[in-house]
C-alpha cells in the first residue's frame, strides 16, 4: 500500500500499553520515513501520548472548540467561515517537532451542546489528514470516541490487549463496534506485555489477525519510571521490535 494518507488508530482497554505502542509507531515512522509528513494525534483526555513523545501541549482541540463556540454564540457565521477559522487555529495549536507534528484532543466535553461545532471540527480533522502521509491516533479506551471526535475513517485499526483472557475477549467486542462505527481497510491485534508470549497462537483472536506478540519489556518500564520519551528507548527494545513487526504485517511498511 502506498504511504500516502495512511491513518493508523490504536484502541483497546486501559492499561495494556496502547499509548506506549502509539509512541513507538510514531518513532518508527520518523526513522523509516524521514521525508514523510507525520501527524500524531492524542485522542485520550489524559494526554498521555504527549508525555510518551516528550511533547509540551500548547492548546488542545477541545480548547479550540470552546473558543470557537464562544465566538459563534450570538452570531451567525456560515459553515465555510467556521471551517476556515477552525483549520487555522488547529495549525496554530499543532506542535512541530523533529520528524512529526502533534495535536491533542483534550478533555471530554463540558455541559452544554455544541453538536454543530463538533461536526465542523471533525470535518476539519478529516481535511488535515490530506496534509500528512501518516496519521497515528492514540485513541481512548473504546472505539466510539474515534468516530465521534476525531475521524470517521481510518486505514489501519490496531487493537491492543494484554495476554489475559478477559483482555482478549474484549477484542471481539471492539471489532463488532468498529464494524458498525468506523470504516477501516485493515485490522490487527497486538498482544502486549505478554508474560508467556509462546502461548499466544498465530492466527486470529475474535476475528482479528494477530500481527505481533510483545513480551514484558523491562526497558520500557524503566523508561517510564525515569520519565524519558520513547526516543530515548534502546532501539532493540521488545516494544519497538514488536511495533515494527506489526507495521510490516499490516503492510504499513514493506
Amino acid at each position: 500500500m502506498e504511504s500516502s494518507n495512511i491513518v493508523i488508530a490504536l484502541t483497546g482497554k486501559g492499561g495494556v500499553g496502547k499509548t506506549s505502542l502509539s509512541a513507538s509507531i510514531v518513532r518508527i515512522l520518523t526513522e523509516k520515513r524521514p521525508d514523510a509528513r507525520i501527524l500524531a494525534i492524542d485522542a485520550d483526555p489524559a494526554i498521555g501520548l504527549s508525555v510518551a513523545l516528550g511533547v509540551d501541549v500548547a492548546e488542545t482541540l477541545d480548547e479550540i472548540r470552546k473558543r470557537i463556540a464562544e465566538d459563534v454564540t450570538g452570531k451567525m457565521k456560515d459553515t465555510e467561515n467556521i471551517l476556515a477559522e477552525a483549520r487555522f487555529r488547529l495549525f496554530e495549536a499543532m506542535r512541530e517537532t523533529d520528524g512529526y507534528a502533534f495535536l491533542a484532543i483534550g478533555r471530554p466535553e463540558s455541559a452544554g451542546c455544541y453538536c454543530a461545532i463538533n461536526t465542523y471540527l471533525r470535518q476539519v480533522i478529516g481535511l488535515l489528514v490530506n496534509d500528512f502521509d501518516y496519521v497515528v491516533i492514540d485513541g481512548e479506551a473504546g472505539i466510539e470516541q474515534i468516530n465521534r471526535r476525531v475521524l470517521e475513517k481510518v486505514t489501519h485499526l490496531i487493537c491492543v490487549s494484554d495476554q489475559s483472557q478477559k483482555g482478549l475477549k474484549i477484542v471481539s467486542t471492539i471489532k463488532d463496534v468498529a464494524d458498525e462505527l468506523v470504516m477501516y481497510d485493515h485490522i490487527g491485534l497486538i498482544v502486549n506485555r505478554a508474560p508467556l508470549p509462546e502461548r499466544v497462537k498465530d492466527g486470529e483472536v475474535g476475528g482479528v489477525p494477530v500481527v505481533a506478540v510483545i513480551p514484558q519489556d523491562n526497558s520500557m518500564t524503566e523508561n517510564d519510571i525515569e520519565g524519558r520519551s520513547i526516543f530515548e528507548l534502546p532501539s532493540d527494545s521488545p516494544i519497538l521490535e514488536g511495533a515494527l513487526k506489526a507495521l510490516h504485517n499490516m503492510h504499513v511498511l514493506e
